[in-house]
């Protein structure tokens, strides 16, 4: 059998590839916590504030600057480049940063789930108490039953003392 039909079988795994090119390693976690703090400002007035400055500025610098002095002249197409690729790189920023919230929402619905049933769980074993107790208490002398009784006892002890 030639290597290359040993390749070509299903059943065993793939020799491992070496590549010279190194692949770039990042953390996924930083780089979500990165991709949130970046999405959370994008979503501020600060960043737009910051945006409308920036373009006015281009474009009366264009504008009104000499000749010899403008860099991108009237249809500012350097300036649509430069607002493209940053709305290119926001929006899937802003996704993986809705991405890990949903993510962190799943979690903490589960964890609401899981502590709703426990709660449902102690409420229905305290009602279950509560109506042993009932039970337990309805068979149990009660102090007005017992004044009662004794008052009862008085007034026999209080007959029987005056008829003797």
């Amino acid at each position: 059998m030639t290597t290359r039909q040993m390749t070509a079988r299903l059943d065993q795994p793939r020799e491992i590839r070496r590549t010279f090119v190194p692949r770039p390693h990042y953390d996924p976690e930083s780089f979500g916590r990165l991709s949130e703090r970046i999405a959370r400002f994008l979503g501020t007035a600060r960043f737009l504030v910051y945006l409308t400055v920036f373009i006015t500025v281009w474009v009366a610098w264009n504008l009104l600057a000499p000749s010899a002095l403008k860099f991108d002249p009237y249809p500012f197409i350097f300036l649509t480049l430069i607002l493209s690729v940053q709305a290119s790189y926001a929006a899937p920023l802003i996704l993986l940063a809705q991405n890990r919230q949903d993510d962190r929402d799943r979690v903490q619905y589960e964890q609401d789930r899981a502590r709703n049933d426990r709660t449902i769980a102690d409420t229905e074993y305290l009602t279950r108490e509560i109506a042993g107790l009932r039970v337990a208490v309805s068979e149990v002398v009660t102090r007005d039953f017992l004044r009662s009784e004794l008052q009862q006892i008085m007034r026999e002890l209080e007959a029987k003392d005056s008829a003797a």
